[in-house]
């Protein structure tokens, strides 16, 4: 398991230094922002990292019942030496293991017993990232809060949501394919 000592500032969820500016929306346990998230770093690699930047912005959704405690075990895996990099293994374990992180259809199922802290040991076994000391500073409270209020701010409700350059594409979604997307930022 990585090294959790934790940085002094969130490493940001920041990939590429292009001029376009791609802010996904997403929810770690959301089937659509898995599908979103699998395709960024393509879209990445196609776009080339000269011309577009991709911020990723956590919006956690109520009704995903471990979607806070997802959301916190990601912000703090950017807290860890690891920073953005721990933080995209653990949304890449999460959403590769979504079943694990969702009650059947939202209120029963076998993960109903499950307790925040199973839950933080469940991550940690899966992304390889210790989190728990991190889990629990002040700073990664802050990130979350400041997530939930940007999100709000620009308009994002539910996941995943695309903002391009401050405006928020509503035709824009997980289905589209990479050429659809690169077409829709202005990059193709």
């Amino acid at each position: 398991m990585s090294n959790a000592v934790s940085n002094s500032q969130m490493d940001p969820l920041i990939w590429g230094a292009g001029a376009k500016t791609l802010e996904v929306f997403l929810e770690p346990t959301c089937p659509f922002s898995a599908k979103a998230f699998g395709k960024l770093d393509e879209l990445l690699a196609r776009a080339g990292e000269d011309k577009l930047t991709i911020k990723i912005r956590l919006l956690s959704q109520p009704w995903h019942q471990f979607s806070p405690t997802v959301t916190r075990a990601i912000l703090a895996a950017a807290m860890t030496g690891g920073g953005k990099t721990a933080a995209k293994a653990v949304m890449t374990a999460v959403f590769q293991h979504r079943e694990q992180f969702v009650l059947a259809n939202h209120c029963s199922g076998p993960n109903l017993d499950l307790s925040i802290r199973e839950v933080l040991q469940l991550i940690e076994k899966l992304g390889g990232i210790a989190i728990s000391s991190p889990f629990q500073l002040l700073e990664v409270t802050n990130a979350m809060k400041w997530q939930a209020k940007y999100a709000r701010q620009n308009g994002a409700h539910s996941t995943p949501t695309f903002m391009v350059d401050g405006i928020i594409l509503n035709d824009m979604s997980s289905g589209d394919t990479v050429d659809g997307w690169m077409e829709k930022i202005g990059l193709s």
